[in-house]
């Protein structure tokens, strides 16, 4: 059994920040493995050990929002926070009727083409967005990634690249704003269900936090060294490759 905890715990941590749904690749694999949680709780709760990640990777930017030096990204979290929940939590409430399916991966590829497209087009357009718009409509999305098949990263990233901030930026911000809702989730799960934070759970935390922070590394590093349209584009690649598995497993 110890080995199903490590292993969850890896592929939460590679998986949080490739936009092809970590939740959906931890649910799918703890739905054989770990049969006596529920799938969907054992994936949000894995968020906590990246979430540990990105505190610590980014914590220069978080130490700036708590003694309020940047309150323009405080804002941000905020609002995007606030409407994240507020979509997110109704929608997990009904996830026993929503499938964990290849079609939602789908709808992310097409979604991650069309940041690639977007970012090769900045030049040329300014759609001119505030900071309330950007926050609402990457948070709104944030939301919606609780369904499984839907990433997280790839969502805000499309929402976050109708501005024109650089890759790194876009990256950062998707991150960071996956952390107060992760927080959120965690404390609701923890009190929900007592067995999450007992046993091998605290193996997996381990596992997805180590190998979080090492992969968020080098995927930065990674986003700055090429085009970042390509990299949507990659990433995109990845989704329809994602989907096509899921069609071959059933």
């Amino acid at each position: 059994m110890l080995w199903v905890h490590i292993f969850l715990g890896i592929l939460q941590g590679i998986f949080e920040w490739i936009p092809i749904s970590s939740e959906g690749i931890v649910a799918i694999a703890s739905q054989y493995l770990l049969k006596e949680l529920h799938p969907i709780d054992v994936a949000l709760f894995l968020h906590l050990g990246t979430l540990f990640a990105v505190l610590i990777y980014f914590r220069k930017d978080w130490k700036e929002v708590l003694c309020l030096r940047n309150k323009k990204l405080l804002k941000f979290l905020v609002i995007a926070t606030i409407i994240s929940l507020a979509i997110g939590f109704p929608i997990y409430k009904s996830l026993k009727n929503i499938t964990i399916g290849a079609g939602l991966l789908l709808v992310m590829g097409f979604g991650l083409l069309i940041t690639g497209f977007l970012q090769k087009a900045k030049k040329s357009f300014n759609l001119n967005l505030n900071l309330f718009k950007i926050a609402a409509i990457s948070g709104f999305l944030q939301g919606l990634s609780v369904i499984p098949g839907l990433s997280r990263s790839g969502s805000t990233i499309f929402g976050l690249s109708l501005t024109q901030e650089n890759p790194s930026k876009i990256l950062k911000l998707s991150y960071m704003m996956s952390a107060p809702v992760v927080l959120a989730s965690s404390i609701y799960l923890s009190f929900k269900n007592p067995v999450l934070i007992t046993g091998g759970a605290f193996i997996s935390l381990i596992f997805s936090f180590l190998v979080g922070i090492f992969t968020l590394h080098y995927l930065i590093k990674f986003s700055q060294k090429i085009n970042f349209s390509k990299f949507a584009f990659i990433f995109g690649a990845l989704c329809f490759l994602g989907a096509l598995f899921s069609f071959l497993i059933k």
